[in-house]
Formats: C-alpha cells, sequence, structure tokens
C-alpha cells in the first residue's frame, strides 16, 4: 500500500474502544502473534477522574463534552419538534464509561428473532447466552449457574435494595399482579425485582476496567487516544487500512488482516459513509467515490424512550435528603475514601419488565424505579422528597436515520430517529403511564405516596397522555440497528459481522443488532463483541440448553 502518510502495520485495527471494541481488543491480542491497534476518539479514563467512577455520579459524564460526543437529533415533528439529547461515549470503554450501568441481557426470545434471518442461526438465544456467560461474574459468584460466569471479566452487582422505597416498590408489583423475579437476566425476565448493575467493589465496572486496561499490559495491544478515524482505504473492494487524526497530524495504519469498526450506532455508519459505503445517491450528494453500495448503511436506526412517572412521598426516606451541597459532599468523601455508602449505587436496584397487552409473547414494557424524582441528566429534581419510575416501550415499531452532514470527519451526523412515528407506539406509550400508576396505587404505597407530581392528576385522557408524552418523553440512551447483521437486500453485515461485498472489513457493536434488544444495550453490546472475536479467531462455543420462561397465558392475559 502506497502512502505519503506516516504508516505503521497491525494484523487487526480496532476503531472505537466502547462496549465492543474493548471487548475486541481484549480478546484477539490473547493470540500473542498477533499485533493489535485500538483507535478512540476520546481521551484516557484516568483514575482520579471521580466523576467517571462514582455510580452515582452518573450524570457528570453523560452531560460532560468532555467524555461525550454530545449528539442531538433533528427536531422529532411528533414530539413537538424537539431536539433530543443522543449522548455517547467519546473515552476509553466509550458509552459504557458514562451510561447509568444497568446490566440487562434482553429477553430470550430478542435473539430467537435475529435468527429468523436464515443468516443469522447462530444468533439465536441459545448460541448467545454462552457468551453473556463467558463475559460475566455476578456478585463475585466464582461458581456461576447455568446463565451467570463464574469468572468473566465484567463484574455486576445485584441492586442491594435497602431503601423501604424499593422494597415498597417490589411489593407493589406483586400486589398488581405482576411476579416477582430475582434476576431478570436469569431464567425469568418477566416480573418485578431487583436489578444488576456494572459496577464492581463500589466503582463503574466499564469495559475499559474490565476488558481494555488489562489487556494494554500486553505487548501485542497499541491503544491511542484522542484518535479521530477519518476515513477507511481500500485496494479495490478490500479494507487494507484507516486513516485517522492523532497528534496534530494524519497517520495511516495498516492492517493485514482486518479492519473492525467499533464506532457505535452513529459513528459507525458514518465512518462507513465516508469511506463509501452505504446509499449510493447519499455519497454522491456529498462527492463521495462510492466504494460499496449498500443502502442499509445509516437506516433502521432504533431507539428506546421513556418518562417518567412522578410521585411525591410523605415520608423523609428519599435521595432527596443527599441532594442538597452538604449531602453531596458527605455521599461523595464516603465513596472516595471507602468505596462504599449511597455513591457506590447507580440507584436503579429495582424495576421490571412487564407486557402491556394480551396477545404479546415476551414484555414489552421496562422499568427502571429510582427512590427519588428527578431528571435521568440529574435536573429538575423534585423540592420535596419523592419518587419515581422510568418507564418506556422496548420494541418501538418506528424507525429513523443517520445520515452524514457532510463529507468532512469533523463535522457531526444527522440523527433522526423519527420517534414515535408508528401508531402502536402511541398505544403502547399510554399503557406505560396507566399500568405504572395502577402499580403505584397499590397497598404497599399507601404509607409514603403523596400525590402524583408527574404526569399530574389532570392528565387522564388518551389526548392528554399523548400530549405530555410527546412534550416529556426523553430518549433511554439506546441507539442501535443502523448497520444491521442479516442476509436481506438492507443489510449491511452477514452472520460473520463481514460487511457485504467488501474483505477485510466487519463492523461489531449495537449497529448490527437487527432489531433492538428489550432493555438496556450495554450488555448485548458485550456480548456481541464476545461472539465476534470467536467467529475472528475461527472458533465457537457449544450452544446452551438453558430453559427460558413465557408466561403460558400470553395469549389471553396481561398478567
Amino acid at each position: 500500500m502506497n502512502s505519503s502518510l506516516p504508516t505503521s502495520n497491525y494484523d487487526y485495527v480496532i476503531v472505537g474502544s466502547g462496549s465492543a471494541g474493548a471487548v475486541l481488543a481484549s480478546r484477539l491480542t490473547e493470540d500473542r502473534n498477533v499485533n493489535v491497534l485500538v483507535i478512540e476518539a476520546g481521551p484516557v479514563d484516568h483514575g482520579w477522574d471521580w466523576r467517571i467512577h462514582m455510580p452515582t455520579a452518573l450524570s457528570y459524564p453523560m452531560q460532560s463534552e468532555r467524555y461525550n460526543w454530545a449528539y442531538w437529533t433533528t427536531p422529532q415533528k411528533n414530539l413537538n419538534n424537539r431536539r433530543m439529547e443522543t449522548p455517547r461515549g467519546r473515552v476509553y470503554g466509550g458509552s459504557s464509561s458514562i451510561n447509568g450501568m444497568a446490566y440487562v441481557r434482553g429477553h430470550a426470545l430478542d435473539y430467537n428473532r435475529w435468527a429468523s434471518d436464515p443468516g443469522l442461526a447462530n444468533w439465536d438465544y441459545a448460541h448467545c447466552l454462552p457468551y453473556f456467560r463467558k463475559a460475566n461474574t455476578r456478585n463475585e459468584d466464582s461458581n456461576g449457574d447455568d446463565y451467570h460466569g463464574g469468572n468473566g471479566p465484567q463484574h455486576v452487582t445485584t441492586g442491594a435494595c435497602k431503601n423501604p422505597l424499593y422494597k415498597a416498590w417490589i411489593k407493589a408489583g406483586e400486589q398488581a399482579g405482576y411476579p416477582v423475579t430475582t434476576d431478570q437476566n436469569g431464567y425469568r425476565q418477566e416480573g418485578v425485582g431487583t436489578m444488576d448493575m456494572t459496577v464492581y467493589k463500589g466503582r463503574r465496572w466499564s469495559t475499559s476496567r474490565a476488558y481494555l486496561r488489562p489487556a494494554m499490559k500486553r505487548p501485542n495491544l497499541t491503544v491511542r487516544h484522542k484518535a479521530l478515524a477519518l476515513r477507511i482505504v481500500f485496494d479495490g473492494k478490500r479494507a487494507v487500512g484507516v486513516d485517522y487524526q492523532h497528534e496534530g497530524g494524519v497517520k495511516r495504519a495498516a492492517v493485514d488482516r482486518e479492519l473492525i469498526v467499533s464506532g457505535g450506532s452513529i459513528n459507525s455508519p458514518k465512518l462507513l459513509m465516508l469511506s463509501g459505503i452505504g446509499p449510493a445517491a447519499h455519497l454522491k450528494e456529498h462527492d463521495i467515490a462510492v466504494v460499496q453500495d449498500l443502502p442499509g448503511v445509516g437506516e433502521n436506526l432504533q431507539d428506546h424512550l421513556e418518562l417518567y412517572v412522578q410521585q411525591e412521598c410523605t415520608q423523609p426516606i428519599s435521595l432527596h435528603r443527599v441532594l442538597n451541597p452538604w449531602g453531596k459532599l458527605k455521599v461523595g468523601l464516603e465513596w472516595y475514601l471507602f468505596k462504599t455508602g449511597l455513591g457506590a449505587s447507580n440507584h436503579f436496584e429495582a424495576g421490571g419488565f412487564i407486557r402491556s397487552r394480551a396477545g404479546v409473547q415476551h414484555p414489552d414494557i421496562q422499568y427502571h424505579f429510582l427512590p427519588a424524582a428527578m431528571n435521568y441528566n440529574g435536573s429538575g429534581a423534585a423540592e420535596n422528597d419523592g419518587f419515581q419510575a422510568h418507564v418506556g416501550p422496548m420494541r418501538s415499531k418506528s424507525r429513523g436515520t443517520i445520515r452524514l452532514a457532510s463529507a468532512n470527519p469533523a463535522d457531526r451526523p444527522i440523527v433522526d430517529p423519527n420517534y414515535m412515528s408508528h401508531p402502536e407506539d402511541w398505544e403502547e406509550m399510554r399503557a406505560s403511564v396507566r399500568l405504572t400508576r395502577e402499580i403505584f396505587a397499590q397497598n404497599a404505597f399507601d404509607d409514603l405516596r403523596g400525590g402524583e407530581i408527574s404526569p399530574g392528576k389532570d392528565v387522564q385522557t388518551d389526548a392528554e397522555i399523548d400530549a405530555w408524552v410527546a412534550q416529556h418523553t426523553e430518549s433511554a440512551y439506546h441507539p442501535s440497528c443502523s448497520c444491521k447483521m442479516g442476509s436481506d437486500d438492507m443489510s449491511v453485515v452477514d452472520g460473520d459481522t463481514k460487511v457485504h461485498g467488501i474483505e477485510g472489513l466487519r463492523v461489531v457493536d449495537s449497529s448490527i443488532m437487527p432489531t433492538i434488544s428489550s432493555g438496556n444495550l450495554n450488555a448485548p453490546t458485550i456480548m456481541i463483541g464476545e461472539k465476534a472475536a470467536d467467529i475472528i479467531r475461527g472458533q465457537s462455543l457449544p450452544p446452551s440448553d438453558a430453559p427460558f420462561w413465557v408466561n403460558p397465558e400470553w395469549e389471553t392475559q396481561q398478567r
């Protein structure tokens, strides 16, 4: 490969050090005979920066442009033309370093749905579960079980639920007729119960901590931070390298085996299109030479929306008591000294998965319960004690797009999720509000429940709920599916994560999901990284025969 640029050669180059990229870096360098380069656009996740590592401080990195691409959507016509925040991690560990740390795998049927594509037979639950197990250690359980590994690098902690509000939530859900599940990531997702978080010994356990940093001790791994990928370099239809900006200049990394794009569901399609892979007409609009016409690049964008149903709390037991400067100082000091106390939790310690109606086979509504009334980003806290349920549909039928604003890699792409464009999404949102109100009305909350803060007692009819949803719903920050895996004309990669029509190029991250999984996306993305690493290395784990629960009366009963 001829180039006037400073060039270095590697067996594999990985673009992005996030939830999948860090996994790949770790697993591929287990083979000491290969050399791997990771290119990360953001900075190092320094140990001294408590904003990243203290679980309760999750809103800080999420709002910081130091660690966040800080993307916004286009005005959403179905949501009063509001532009929506779309934070994405730009740091070692990617979004796993700035997210809410909820560890949720999704439902078994999500993966069986993927496998309905004839080219994705090995992406069913039986073939994915072994990789969830390989990645995972739950509550320092070295024995593991059929659903959890015992020595995986990705440690997760189950919420302790010491606050009586968590206990009231679980009891109220049970009183409303929903089962109690002790493990949303095990045999039965459906029901209310405790949640797992990517926290270990009181610290955020990102994929940087779990995978990347341990692997960086190996001589065959190089990681370059503050390095922006500009374009993929091709020799005909083969990817042979990537140009990137680093330390004030442009450099080239040549690949002897494969280039792996792990930039996430916004940046991966962006890089493909900047490099000439995508919808031909769109590329020509920006005078980009077409290497491969793939109309599915940037299509099929999916996300989760959520609402906050909030109640006043009649007892001074919520997190409101520590939201003042003195309270925050005490929480922070205990965490800094001992890695214990309220600072060691993301506070999403309980939640649930329910079905919105009879005829839905597996849960389509997710809950995160919080013993406080405030926005996800830390703003808008209630004046007094309160509690809330983050609630929203899991499998929206709306589909959006990622498009280039220009051929300049420094320009932000155009993110249009096209939220709430399908009528069924509105039905599920109304159900989310009404079913949550029903849970909050149960006897378990009688001694704790004050007035409804949000939506408020004046919001009751379908029209009133719709208007409130349009003004107040927010993204759960789960963009996905924009470079989908499959065998149809709109797929971008095949079942081996290889880009259709191109040699030496893969995409491995949440963008390759054919459809969004039911829950938070960090855990499935780690699984995708683990499974792809084995595919690349020509090996695989045997499928699991572990069963999973589906309500036998799902066709006729909602609960």
